[in-house]
């Protein structure tokens, strides 16, 4: 995940409420295709398909064929990625204004004799 168009493929896939849901049923296990289409009886295998293709090309799933069925694999690398660049950093920022927030209320609590 090194450049800003690897990234916003990874947002463009993500923004799409049907793109989480295949991610998340693909968070516990692989599942092939038809097992995808199952999922989501409100669409076509045609409609799964085109969706998993977005998330192929962003890098959240791979396929994997094995005889006739493809397994599809999420991977989370890219998720990651954006963890660590936007998230991560926020984060540990937020986590050190709370610890210094709680250091300031226990010293009105108890004020040094």
């Amino acid at each position: 995940m090194s450049t800003d168009h690897d990234l916003d493929a990874v947002f463009k896939a993500l923004a799409n409420p049907v793109r989480r849901r295949i991610c998340d049923e693909l968070k516990l296990r692989p599942l092939t295709t038809q097992q995808l289409v199952d999922c989501f009886s409100e669409l076509d295998r045609c409609t799964v398909m085109q969706h998993l293709k977005v998330l192929e090309g962003a890098g959240l799933v791979i396929p994997v064929r094995k005889g006739r069925e493809r397994f599809n694999y999420l991977d989370a690398m890219p998720i990651q990625a954006i963890h660590e660049r936007w998230i991560g950093p926020y984060a540990a920022q937020a986590a050190g204004m709370l610890s210094r927030l709680k250091r300031e209320l226990e010293k009105e609590k108890h004020p040094a004799s």
